[in-house]
């Protein structure tokens, strides 16, 4: 019901702002959007309501023409479009990584001028509103927050049990291992078919451990390589998870929408996502259902992951973090044209206080772009209250590998991975093959 009334809120809201529409054109304008839809998320459905629906509601004068992706297909659209010289008017986007060929090509319109037009710099936290936080260097995209790319959720269901408490320590992880499986229970669940996830949601996380504060600068300035000790050290780290059965293969033919599912199910006693992961666990408000019902939802507690108790940490206690997605305009709309300005209300509507707050009340976003919502009038969840705690979990925030190098460079890092996993390439190998991409790449600059 809470879900319900929001919508409610939100559309009485935009009704109020549709009583004295701007002018922008005599005829109807058609934008093309290009959206990143994630069916497998609760209340997904009525996020196309707020988002889109109860806008176009709001603005007759302007019609869109949706497209829905999710996940390689999302991307796939994305670089064909970019390479066609075709992109749609709005777009959904990374501020880095996957979308690095928006940003390093200028595809996407500056919208630092109409931010400061509008004065909007008050309502948004600054790194929203960094532009060195995206990799063009400039504000391609209104983020919609700030994520972290490390949650590890703990089942005490399943540790209580087996007599266990969450484990603070790799060791103590390894140690639960033989008592876990002698229950039936998997260790950690992780969906790591697509090859992103090992390296977005846990690797950047070891790798930060391993190397350091800025280990990144330090590649990209020439002073360390890939080869380096540290960083082939948390690639062994990896196949140690592996060899130790912490992990196990299994996990590599485990898709993506199947994660939160098995979890919900008591298959693994701990279960690595992203902080956005929490959106397809609780309650969907078009069914009143939830993958992991509100009553359990107290045994689930988030945290990140355990502290490495190796040789050669340099701290723990760290998550990887990153300027979250959001949405940017097509560089082709002629400024001051009216395409342009009902690309940027559709823009500032998608990432506005009433959708913001909707997004916060529902999982969508963990921690928002907005600093004016108002946490007190939301009915949150027990995931919801943990993941927005998750910030007080660690103390240093590391970068996120594919949102600080291009494609050519983590694509083979993210295939290795995997094929440390399969057992069919050794740490030293993924590390060598991702420095000579690096190479590659810096000579094709």
């Amino acid at each position: 019901m809470k879900s319900k009334r929001m919508i409610a809120l939100v559309l009485a809201a935009l009704m109020l702002a549709a009583a004295a529409p701007a002018a922008m054109a005599s005829e109807q304008i058609e934008l093309r959007v290009l959206n990143y839809h994630d069916m497998t998320n609760a209340n997904t459905a009525d996020g196309i309501k707020i988002s889109f629906d109860a806008f176009e509601e709001a603005h007759p004068e302007i019609k869109l023409v949706r497209e829905d992706e999710f996940n390689e297909p999302f991307h796939q659209a994305t670089e064909a479009y970019a390479a066609s010289g075709n992109l749609p008017d709005v777009m959904y986007a990374w501020p880095s990584g996957r979308s690095t060929t928006l940003h390093t090509q200028k595809l996407l319109k500056d919208l630092a001028p109409l931010i400061e037009r509008d004065g909007l710099a008050e309502y948004y936290i600054p790194l929203a509103l960094n532009p060195a936080s995206q990799a063009g260097g400039y504000q391609a995209i209104l983020p919609m927050g700030v994520t972290a790319t490390n949650a590890f959720f703990i089942n005490m269901e399943v540790l209580d049990a087996v007599g266990l408490e969450p484990a603070k320590t790799y060791s103590e992880l390894v140690a639960q291992v033989p008592v876990l499986a002698a229950a039936g229970y998997d260790t950690i669940l992780m969906a790591n078919q697509d090859t992103w996830v090992m390296q977005s949601c846990l690797f950047s996380l070891v790798a930060g451990r391993f190397c350091g504060e800025d280990w990144e600068q330090k590649i990209l300035s020439g002073e360390a390589k890939f080869t380096d000790p540290d960083f082939v050290a948390a690639l062994e780290f990896i196949k140690r998870m592996y060899d130790d059965g912490v992990l196990n293969q299994s996990t590599l033919a485990t898709g993506y929408g199947e994660g939160p599912g098995l979890f919900a199910t008591n298959t693994a006693a701990y279960y690595i996502d992203g902080d956005w992961r929490v959106g397809a666990f609780i309650t969907d408000a078009s069914t009143g259902e939830a993958v992991l019902d509100p009553s359990r939802q107290g045994d689930f507690p988030i945290t990140v992951f355990p502290d490495i108790d190796l040789p050669g940490v340099k701290f723990n206690k760290s998550n990887t973090a990153v300027l979250g997605t959001g949405w940017g305009i097509n560089a082709a709309l002629e400024d001051g044209s009216p395409e342009l300005e009902a690309a940027w209300e559709l823009v500032k509507w998608l990432v506005g206080k009433e959708v913001q707050t909707w997004q916060v009340s529902t999982g969508a976003v963990a921690t928002p772009a907005r600093n004016d919502i108002d946490y007190s009038s939301l009915e949150l969840e027990p995931l919801q209250v943990a993941i927005a705690n998750l910030g007080g979990e660690y103390d240093v925030a590391t970068v996120v590998i594919d949102g600080a190098f291009e494609g050519p460079v983590y694509t083979p890092l993210n295939d290795g991975l995997q094929a440390i996993g399969m057992g069919i390439q050794t740490p030293e190998q993924v590390a060598q093959s991702t420095q000579d991409a690096f190479d590659a790449w810096l000579a094709s600059k």
